[in-house]
């Protein structure tokens, strides 16, 4: 066993580095996307034709005899965005085989450092609605989450010379930050659980595993996938659930001569669906919100709103810097010799950049009509916008900083 310290930003496999500038190039068309559903759910629900929006997203359609009968933003939200966590679910599994997750010493880095991130912000919100006599304390798990998508498009846009160290610490954060984000949904927003349904779900996961490794066609494997979100939907958890899980089932290493593995091949079919189609459509449906001056007025005013916003913007990177500089003071890890806490500091003020999950779990906080719902959401995007501005000039400093000390580029 060697005494050597466990360096915190350890550099990527080629493997590791192919994986992670694919998974760049993808997030950013992701984020643009993204962005083009939120601005226009935002036009769409600020302008003369709102009542369209409204009506629209309430348009119920499905079989009422399988409690199927849900909204369109419903639909978008437990149905299309089980296709994001589906993704999701595959590229955590490939980082805890294959990633930089599969080893203790490097693993426990982001791991503590996200388990930082979500503590603190979570502490922040309720804080902030404790001193208010605590009227919405159960939103307290909305801003503990990191838009991935969003947080690694401002990263490379601005930080292009900053360390790659820093940009793979980034990127194993948000994913760990996505874990734990998805076990506070099915623990804490589970709702009248039917374990009959639940086993039932386990059982067709279960299924799905032993046909996948056995390389059955996707015509067999669809239907039975869409039985198990069924089931998860009927059994109280909430149904994007079923999409990771089947995402952990895929093989994520390579054999009988491939290339690549399932796990892999599949991420690189679904993430266009997920990032192309689930998530704008979701953020159509999720981000539209009122902006006149009275509804942003509320929103100042809604302690939950407040607590998002503070959660976000100043939580997040306090939450990950004290848990980072706990963990290099207390043990043996280290940071990079070329990552100073300047950079990291710029680093984790884009993690305050929340929205797909916080969205989600802000939605399973407060039901539509509650009086924190809609400032809730614009909270979200004010807190999320206010983080990706700093991150962004601290970004854009620190890469300042290293272009004047002539410190070369990793080439990717």
């Amino acid at each position: 066993m060697t005494n050597r310290p466990v360096d915190a930003f350890s550099s990527l496999s080629p493997g590791g580095r192919r994986n992670f500038t694919d998974t760049l190039r993808a997030e950013n068309a992701g984020a643009i996307l993204l962005a083009i559903g939120t601005v226009l759910a935002l036009i769409w629900a600020n302008s003369p034709w709102r009542d369209s929006y409204t009506d629209l997203s309430s348009i119920v359609v499905g079989p009422a005899g399988l409690h199927l009968n849900l909204s369109i933003a419903d639909w978008a939200t437990d149905g299309l965005l089980t296709i994001f966590f589906f993704v999701v679910g595959l590229e955590l599994k490939r980082e805890f085989v294959t990633g930089q997750l599969r080893k203790p010493a490097t693993a426990a880095v982001p791991i503590i450092a996200a388990v930082g991130g979500m503590i603190m912000p979570a502490a922040i919100y309720a804080l902030v609605n404790l001193a208010h006599g605590g009227p919405s304390m159960g939103g307290s798990a909305i801003p503990v989450a990191t838009d991935i998508a969003f947080a690694v498009a401002v990263l490379t846009l601005f930080g292009r010379r900053l360390p790659i160290a820093l940009r793979a610490f980034l990127l194993t954060l948000a994913v760990v930050d996505d874990l734990l984000g998805i076990v506070v949904i099915a623990v804490f927003y589970a709702q009248g659980l039917a374990f009959g349904w639940l086993g039932a779900a386990f059982l067709a996961i279960g299924v799905l595993a032993v046909l996948i490794r056995r390389h059955v066609t996707a015509w067999i494997l669809v239907p039975l996938a869409v039985l198990a979100w069924v089931f998860m939907h009927l059994s109280g958890v909430h149904a994007t659930i079923a999409g990771v899980l089947i995402g952990f089932t895929v093989p994520a290493l390579a054999r009988d001569g491939q290339d690549r593995s399932v796990a892999e091949r599949w991420e690189h079919y679904w993430r266009p669906v997920s990032a192309g189609l689930a998530v704008p459509i979701f953020a159509l449906f999720a981000a539209g919100v009122s902006l006149s001056p009275d509804a942003l007025a509320t929103t100042m005013t809604e302690p939950a709103a407040q607590g998002v916003i503070l959660g976000l913007v100043v939580g997040k990177p306090l939450g990950i810097m004290l848990a980072t500089f706990a963990l290099v003071r207390l043990t043996r890890a280290s940071l990079d010799p070329m990552v100073t806490w300047l950079d990291l500091l710029a680093v984790t003020a884009v993690a305050g950049i929340g929205f797909t999950v916080a969205l989600l779990i802000g939605e399973l906080s407060f039901a539509p009509g509650a009086p924190q719902s809609e400032p809730v959401k614009a909270g979200i995007l004010i807190g999320s916008l206010t983080s990706a501005v700093i991150g962004s000039l601290l970004l854009a400093w620190r890469s300042r900083a290293y272009q004047r000390r002539e410190v070369p580029v990793p080439v990717e």
